[in-house]
């Protein structure tokens, strides 16, 4: 089970993800410092953290460490959502309150993802289509 980030652990995973590089602990509070007023020391108690926990990886740069991240948002947030759907007793009735909830815009990222990935090829009542959008011939 993937824990969510807490906001300032949110705030620091922000910025190395974007950047998507290592990140000194300096680079980091002097772009938090835009939006609050932070301690070096904070900064680098949370990167520490995140290191322990496995959401970054860390080299040392003579005497500091570089930090970058072990995954992408991406794969952060497809965790949190299969974790929150996998504590359904509904996981179809769960599905359905959250399409309802998506946007246009959500509904046609779904869309695409779903293209990207294509059917399940274990499953016989979904045979994959055509170029046409028809089943295509049976294979012998």
């Amino acid at each position: 089970m993937v824990r969510s980030l807490g906001e300032l652990e949110n705030a620091v995973m922000t910025r190395v993800w974007r950047w998507n590089r290592p990140v000194t602990v300096r680079e980091v509070l002097l772009d938090l410092r835009t939006e609050r007023d932070i301690a070096y020391t904070t900064v680098m108690t949370v990167l520490d953290k995140l290191y322990r926990k496995g959401w970054l990886r860390r080299e040392r740069d003579g005497r500091a460490y570089r930090y970058a991240p072990v995954s992408s948002r991406e794969a952060y947030t497809a965790s949190l959502m299969n974790d929150a759907w996998a504590t359904s007793d509904n996981p179809a009735a769960a599905l359905v309150h959250f399409f309802g909830m998506m946007s246009a815009d959500q509904r046609a990222a779904l869309r695409d993802a779903l293209r990207v990935t294509g059917p399940d090829p274990s499953d016989e009542s979904n045979p994959p289509l055509g170029t046409d959008g028809t089943e295509p011939p049976p294979t012998r």
